[in-house]
């Protein structure tokens, strides 16, 4: 137990400083993200260039610290989104069933065959590239893990006689729904977005990777990995500082978010046996 509590506060005191430092990076970051210097192009890191500069001369951890703003923000409100969108879904299934509960199961089996990085280049190449577009993409493709586990766990807390009781005593639908299913949604869902997130930023690093994320000079960890992928032989830096934040980033949360469903799951826990 001491091991595990150690590895949480470590997983949250990295993420913490990271996502301060991503906050922050206007005013820590040594140089501007795209200022050049062709006389310093691929520089080995050293004191003046911690992680090295690119094959434009740029500061790699000015570009780090820069690029996440993209990548952390547009993985966490892709991860708020697919999350509400698929609990709305799962749990409006479950209530309604008949006709809607077939129509949204039919959906979900569909989207779910279809390869999640096929439809998001196809959406993303439709609409063109940016904040926005990368998010519909995100959101269109990831909603349905969602959708599929609160559809499920609604379905049997629904069964349960603590809400058949509360049925029967004529409780609105929207009572029994915040105040019997959600609670019991809580602690599964929430892990289920927290591996989500790491998944989604590595999407992320993916599509930017192949140019349909942000465009130059805006930096983020997947076109900064594609920038230096043809110089990785001189200067290995720039791929190894971009993906070990998306590799570090990714695990703190999954390794918080574990920990946090294990204690949510405790309420709900005592919540049905009292009922």
């Amino acid at each position: 137990m001491r091991k595990r509590i150690t590895i949480d506060r470590a997983a949250l005191a990295v993420l913490t400083l990271a996502v301060l430092a991503v906050a922050a990076a206007p005013l820590l970051v040594p140089y501007a993200p795209d200022a050049q210097n062709l006389a310093l192009r691929l520089a080995p890191p050293g004191p003046e260039h911690w992680f090295g500069t690119d094959h434009l001369g740029r500061d790699t951890l000015s570009r780090v610290l820069d690029g996440g703003r993209f990548s952390m923000s547009m993985a966490a409100a892709a991860t708020v989104l697919t999350a509400v969108l698929g609990t709305v879904i799962g749990v409006a299934s479950a209530r309604r069933r008949g006709w809607l509960d077939e129509f949204l199961t039919r959906t979900n089996d569909v989207l779910l065959a279809l390869p999640e990085m096929v439809v998001a280049l196809f959406i993303v190449a439709a609409m063109g590239t940016g904040f926005w577009p990368l998010l519909a993409a995100l959101t269109v493709t990831g909603w349905t893990p969602f959708a599929r586990l609160a559809r499920t766990l609604a379905y049997d807390v629904s069964a349960r006689g603590f809400v058949e009781a509360a049925r029967v005593l004529g409780c609105p639908p929207s009572f029994i729904v915040f105040r019997h299913l959600l609670p019991h949604l809580a602690a599964p869902l929430l892990g289920q977005a927290t591996l989500r997130f790491g998944q989604l930023l590595i999407s992320v690093g993916a599509l930017s990777y192949l140019g349909l994320g942000v465009q130059p000079p805006q930096s983020d960890w997947g076109s900064m990995l594609a920038a230096a992928q043809p110089y990785v032989e001189r200067a290995p830096m720039g791929i190894v500082a971009p993906g070990l934040a998306i590799f570090i980033v990714a695990l703190c949360v999954t390794l918080i978010g574990q920990r946090a469903s294990k204690k949510a799951a405790v309420p709900a826990a005592r919540e049905e046996a009292h009922a």
